[in-house]
């Protein structure tokens, strides 16, 4: 059944389905039992107080709006897809509750600052990155022998080397003309230069744009540029870049071309040429799925030749983690990468990298991803294949990880989600309060009933709910300070037995029953009556268990997992309860 909805939940959002306690793939005769067994519970007639009558009849015309909406193949098509509100658009007379005009006002200026942020997000669209490149070679390669004598040498020297810092904007100035700034400093031991550059974008089409790039910098001249892209066919298209560059030795140029083509829905095949300082010839090979990316490419160049070929594993978690690892081998040696990227935050994707190669040594690559803006911090540990340098490069960032994770991050969620969740419950402490007397109403209509179905089930020995707890359950030793958001729900699940059984559909709320908690995950902690003794299932999510007899020679109470699809039978509490897989 229905379920009172929690505070936190829009108006919106009320589940006809839920409300007349049956699953979303339900037919037409599903949905017609349900309802004149629900008319039968909430009947007007059946009750002579007032107040109680009163009560019964909203529940009762909430029952009839919902199976006239779910009974017509058209309406109900639109609500699967649109809700209440799509039935409101075409026609239906669905009343939405009022708001407070400081609740109208306080949403109306949440609603301009997310549109202005995001307005100036897409005129800007800013792009950073910032580089740290670390020595840590003292860490594994110490030269003890040539510095004995100078005092303080008995700790290694970690220290920076090189830095890289670029910025670029960009600013719209007509709906096909966009003009974008950008500048970059580096600096390597103690070294360093920068350089900003003017690039002015045009659409010249729906198949193409072109580019025309300005710079100067202090260690080189003036750079002028141009780039053109094209689309040859729906499946193929071509991008040329060329610049001359202006130095004290005269004028560099350089040219390049890309020809790409789209081979099927997830692969696509890139041809490279690449004319100037260092000019070479490259082939690539990109397949991209939902869980995989994977990489070949080939290139003759001077003065670098090479064959490199990645893979990358994405797990489809709500963390979004990826595992990858890439072989490179050419004339200027092998290097050997593997690692591992994780969403840490809505906006932060937090990789580490670790890199083992001939000439090159060991180097640890960590990298974070806050929204548009890209943190580099490379390590140089050793310039030697040392096993240790190796390991310490793959257990550290695991272990700082995990321990950053369960100290600070883990903590920092739950409590900007506990801020989210108070705020939402304040904001609609109104709705709460009404939803609740819904439900004190609901159970108060249906004593009655329940009492007529414990006499009918104790009358053929079957099953009679003892207790029934619905909400958010807190482990006393982990989170004590935590509240407790549990109900008892014994009536309304009473009042879904039938024939010994207790179902739950796949629904969220029950007629009767106020969420604590939501939209946290909410659990139920039954505990059911047969002739057999008493049995308890423990804690279950909402609205994946069922429970009544099993069909054998001696009735046992059985209990039915649907979230799992599990079995489980028990004749008493303490007993070890027998599973099986459908």
């Amino acid at each position: 059944m229905a379920a009172a909805s929690s505070g936190d939940e829009a108006p919106d959002n009320e589940d006809y389905y839920a409300l007349l306690n049956v699953r979303r793939e339900a037919s037409q005769e599903e949905l017609k039992a349900a309802y004149r067994r629900l008319c039968m519970l909430y009947h007007p007639d059946k009750h002579r107080d007032p107040e109680l009558k009163r009560q019964a009849e909203q529940l009762f015309n909430l029952l009839h709006q919902a199976y006239e909406v779910l009974s017509d193949p058209q309406t109900r098509a639109i609500y699967d897809i649109y809700g209440k509100r799509g039935l409101d658009m075409e026609g239906w007379e669905v009343v939405e509750r009022r708001r407070t005009p400081a609740e109208i006002r306080e949403e109306f200026e949440r609603l301009q600052r997310e549109r202005e942020e995001r307005r100036l997000q897409q005129r800007t669209n800013p792009k950073g990155t910032i580089s740290v490149g670390i020595d840590a070679t003292d860490l594994f390669d110490r030269y003890d022998e040539e510095y004995e004598d100078v005092p303080g040498n008995s700790f290694p020297r970690i220290e920076i080397n090189r830095m890289h810092i670029s910025q670029s904007i960009e600013a719209p100035l007509t709906a096909t003309d966009t003009a974008i700034l950008a500048g970059n400093l580096s600096t390597q031991n103690g070294n360093g230069g920068g350089s900003v550059n003017l690039t002015l974008r045009r659409v010249t089409s729906a198949k193409g744009w072109g580019e025309l790039e300005l710079g100067a910098g202090d260690l080189q001249g003036p750079l002028f540029g141009l780039k053109v892209f094209r689309n040859l066919t729906p499946r193929c298209f071509v991008t040329t870049h060329g610049a001359l560059q202006f130095s004290s030795r005269g004028i560099r140029p350089g040219f390049t071309a890309i020809l790409a083509r789209h081979l099927d829905k997830n692969t696509m095949g890139y041809l490279q040429w690449r004319w100037g300082i260092q000019s070479a010839m490259n082939t690539s090979l990109v397949r991209d799925t939902k869980s995989s990316h994977f990489t070949v490419a080939f290139q003759l160049g001077i003065p670098h030749s090479f064959v490199m070929v990645s893979y990358q594993h994405k797990f489809q978690d709500e963390d979004q983690t990826r595992v990858k690892g890439s072989l490179k081998a050419g004339f200027f040696g092998t290097i050997v990468e593997y690692g591992a990227e994780r969403k840490i935050s809505r906006h932060s994707v937090l990789g580490a990298t670790v890199s083992v190669g001939v000439p090159q040594g060991v180097s640890l690559k960590i990298k974070l991803n806050r929204a548009s803006q890209t943190y580099f911090f490379p390590i140089h540990l050793t310039d030697q294949l040392l096993p240790s340098a190796i390991f310490y490069a793959t257990a550290g960032p695991l272990v700082v990880y995990f321990a950053l994770h369960r100290l600070v991050i883990r903590p920092y969620l739950r409590a900007q989600k506990e801020k989210e969740l108070e705020k939402q419950r304040e904001g609609s402490a109104s709705e709460i309060l009404q939803k609740k007397q819904e439900a004190e109403a609901a159970v108060r209509l249906m004593q009655e009933s329940v009492r007529r179905i414990i006499e009918a089930e104790e009358a053929r020995m079957g099953l009679i709910v003892v207790n029934a707890w619905y909400g958010k359950f807190v482990n006393d030793q982990s989170r004590k300070n935590e509240k407790v958001k549990v109900i008892d729900v014994t009536v309304p699940l009473q009042c879904l037995v039938k024939d010994s059984k207790l179902i739950l559909t796949e629904a969220s709320k029950l007629t009767g029953l106020t969420q604590t908690a939501n939209p946290e995950r909410q659990w139920q902690q039954v505990s059911g009556r047969s002739h057999a003794g008493v049995n308890s299932l423990g804690r279950h999510p909402f609205s994946s268990l069922g429970f009544g007899p099993s069909s054998g020679r001696r009735r046992r109470c059985l209990f039915y997992d649907l979230h799992r699809r599990w079995f489980y039978t028990s004749s008493v509490v303490g007993r070890n309860m027998r599973k099986r897989q459908l």
